[in-house]
């Protein structure tokens, strides 16, 4: 399986990590800043396959409304909930149906920056590799130990590592008054709906951010 990493910043991220990288399609807007040719010589250089193509024959391939000229084709790596057993502290947060590939970049871009060990995305949210994703983890996705996952693994991984499962909910308990397991997985869910009634069942407490009263709720990211 195939991804599509676009844009400057996302490609620098790509070269710095140990994903395989198939293929990268540039255009001569990548020479209009001086970043951007630093990025083409860093390619040159990588020995990786480079395809030059007009700035037309670039926007047919590109997503983005103002492309930078690269683009690359990275492989998925191979990420198992597995990998992560026999942990003494464990933090895992868990995408319950979230749908906005936007939120779900940066929830993946600020569960890596606090340290989380996994993000993991159950069935209903997006496509952790969809390109939009990509762009809004701005390169943590190739980094962070983030895949997606069934209800019924999830929760057997759980039981085996005793993993135990909060969900994050407006009217939940303040973070500021309870005290995190040393083996923990925060759920949030979809943007509209919230949390599955799946996984409420499970989930042992619900907690939520203190906000100002004068707004009635955060963006899930």
């Amino acid at each position: 399986m195939l991804f599509v990493a676009e844009g400057v910043r996302s490609v620098e991220e790509l070269l710095k990590s140990p994903l395989e990288i198939r293929g990268v399609l540039t255009a001569p807007q990548l020479d209009g800043a001086p970043r951007g040719k630093e990025l083409r010589e860093s390619i040159i250089r990588s020995g990786i396959d480079n395809t030059s193509v007009s700035e037309q024959e670039f926007r047919s391939a590109a997503e983005t409304e103002s492309p930078q000229g690269v683009l690359a084709i990275g492989a998925i790596p191979e990420r198992k909930l597995e990998f992560l057993g026999g942990r003494d502290l464990l933090r895992v947060l868990v995408l319950d149906g979230v749908q906005d590939p936007g939120n779900v970049g940066t929830l993946v871009r600020t569960a890596a920056g606090l340290g989380a060990d996994a993000t993991v995305a159950l069935p209903g949210t997006v496509d952790l590799w969809n390109a939009k994703v990509i762009r809004g983890a701005m390169g943590a996705m190739y980094t962070h130990h983030a895949l997606h996952s069934s209800l019924t693994d999830l929760f057997a991984f759980f039981d085996v590592d005793k993993v135990e499962l909060w969900g994050g909910d407006a009217a939940g308990r303040s973070v500021n008054e309870v005290v995190a397991p040393a083996r923990l997985a925060l759920a949030v869910g979809n943007e509209g709906a919230g949390l599955s009634s799946s996984l409420r069942e499970r989930v042992t407490q619900t907690v939520s951010l203190p906000i100002s009263a004068s707004v009635e709720s955060l963006n899930v990211a």
